[in-house]
């Protein structure tokens, strides 16, 4: 930006109006032969005759100060509009010149890859911003493609994982096609066998599913009133198969008439998804026990289970999305690691908040959730 130009532009303007006003009397004067001198004399001049008959001429000085008064006042209005527009059009080119050197300098810091220096004094005050914002979108996207390479190889541990159920279900079943006589005690051992399997398959099928539909959808609430405590009670007996072939049960403490405000089927969701967890990680024998705790304003519900402990580093990392605990991909308990991110979604939806504790006595899942929606 020139400030000097700036500042001489108004006596740019003075002058040229002089010079273009002293054209104008030089193309009257001389080029057209004397007519602005006869009209000068017609208008602002009187003649007047004595008695000897001599003629004596002199200058109408109030219609000549009427008219510079009245040409002064053109003029200077004139000049006024003048150093306007001038003003204007300098204020258009001075916004375009400093939006295109703020558009080389960012192109510039864009191709050195956040080097500040590039910015010069007029534009530090908004470099520090801009590279926040370069930061925080490489992070964004970083995290991105984190998670689509997570979704990518989860897909494939999965597609892998159909493979062996699979194979054992159409196994079991041509050998059952291809021996009507076998005997009874195998014939039932092998069809349990393909039901096992036949229900795995159904499981992996499922996460397809679930991955496939997660970023399909927004998460929306459907307040209602909720019984908490007839909730859990059938949560847990739809439990019940699952837990007793290691001889494991679930405890439910809770109000008998408490009730509050939030969506059941999603929050069903979000409990299901916690003891199913608990189920997976639990000791045989031991008991998964839910406690309901009403605040003033919330309600606290803890799912506590004794079992293999959760790292420290790992409470957190386990509520994101596609983050499976179990290292073992054909683990029989290892999901899509898409239960607790769904809970966590849920809950937050809520204006909950859901967190985990975990130690070598025990592992505490916490969904605090407001009493009114």
């Amino acid at each position: 930006m020139n400030k000097k130009k700036t500042f001489f532009t108004p006596l740019k303007v003075i002058g040229g109006v002089f010079l273009f006003v002293l054209f104008i009397e030089y193309l009257f004067d001389h080029v057209f032969n004397g007519v602005f001198v006869e009209w000068f004399a017609s208008n602002f001049t009187w003649t007047e005759t004595d008695y000897a008959g001599n003629i004596d001429t002199s200058i109408n000085w109030n219609a000549l100060t009427g008219f510079l008064t009245m040409a002064f006042f053109l003029f200077c209005l004139v000049l006024a509009f003048a150093v306007s527009f001038l003003k204007k059009q300098q204020a258009k080119r001075t916004k375009r010149e400093v939006i295109e050197t703020f558009s080389d300098q960012l192109d510039q810091f864009l191709e050195k890859n956040g080097d500040l220096s590039v910015f010069s004094k007029d534009f530090s005050s908004i470099s520090l911003p801009i590279s926040k914002l370069q930061k925080n979108s490489l992070e964004k996207e970083r995290l991105l493609e984190q998670e689509m390479q997570q979704k990518n190889d989860l897909i494939t541990y999965l597609a892998h994982d159909l493979k062996t159920p699979l194979a054992s279900v159409i196994g079991y079943l041509c050998l059952l096609d291809e021996t009507p006589d076998l005997p009874a005690d195998l014939r039932e051992k092998y069809i349990g066998i393909t039901l096992e399997k036949s229900y795995r398959l159904e499981q992996l099928i499922n996460e397809f599913f679930e991955i496939t539909r997660y970023n399909l959808h927004k998460i929306v609430i459907t307040p209602g009133k909720i019984h908490i405590k007839q909730m859990l009670l059938q949560m847990a007996d739809e439990f019940f198969p699952i837990l007793e072939a290691d001889k494991k049960k679930i405890t439910v403490d809770a109000p008998d008439d408490f009730v509050f405000v939030g969506d059941a089927d999603k929050l069903a969701r979000v409990f299901n998804n916690i003891l199913k967890n608990a189920a997976s990680y639990s000791d045989p024998q031991t008991t998964i026990q839910i406690k309901v705790t009403p605040e003033k304003e919330n309600v606290k519900i803890s799912f506590t289970n004794e079992g293999t402990p959760i790292p420290a580093h790992l409470c957190q990392t386990i509520f994101e999305k596609f983050y499976r605990l179990d290292s073992s991909r054909s683990s029989k308990t290892g999901g899509s690691g898409l239960g607790l991110a769904i809970a966590k979604e849920i809950v937050t939806a809520h204006h909950g908040v859901i967190e985990v504790k975990s130690n070598p006595q025990c592992t505490v899942f916490t969904v605090t959730l407001p009493i009114h929606q």
